[in-house]
């Protein structure tokens, strides 16, 4: 039963993320599935966790091509909760989720110390 949910949930990730290289590892002490996203140079994409349904869960991670972090936030049963950061050169916004719904937003400028 287990390895049927296994290829349940790898199979929405296929469908989900089209031809990208991923790597996946069910982890026995949470039961969750741990994958790793590529982009097409090599640098890692994406991190986080599926549930062995197929549902988002814990923290992600999106980094660019060039590897620097781009977005942080974490997932309940596939559904966006609590601060979300996106990180761009200049600004960092700050977006506040409940029930899956946008409820505040922020940006912080960055400031150069040049």
């Amino acid at each position: 039963m287990k390895k049927l949910v296994f290829i349940f949930a790898f199979l929405i990730t296929v469908v989900s993320f089209g031809q990208q290289k991923r790597d996946l590892k069910l982890n026995k002490d949470t039961n969750l599935i741990e994958v790793v996203y590529y982009h097409d140079n090599g640098a890692v994409s994406q991190t986080g966790t599926y549930t062995t349904d197929g549902k988002l869960q814990g923290e992600w991670l999106s980094f660019d091509t060039a590897g620097k972090k781009t977005v942080s936030g974490n997932y309940d049963n596939g559904k966006k909760v609590g601060k979300w950061f996106y990180y761009t050169n200049e600004t960092i916004k700050e977006v506040d989720y409940k029930e899956n719904v946008i409820a505040s937003l922020s940006e912080t400028e960055i400031k150069n110390n040049l």
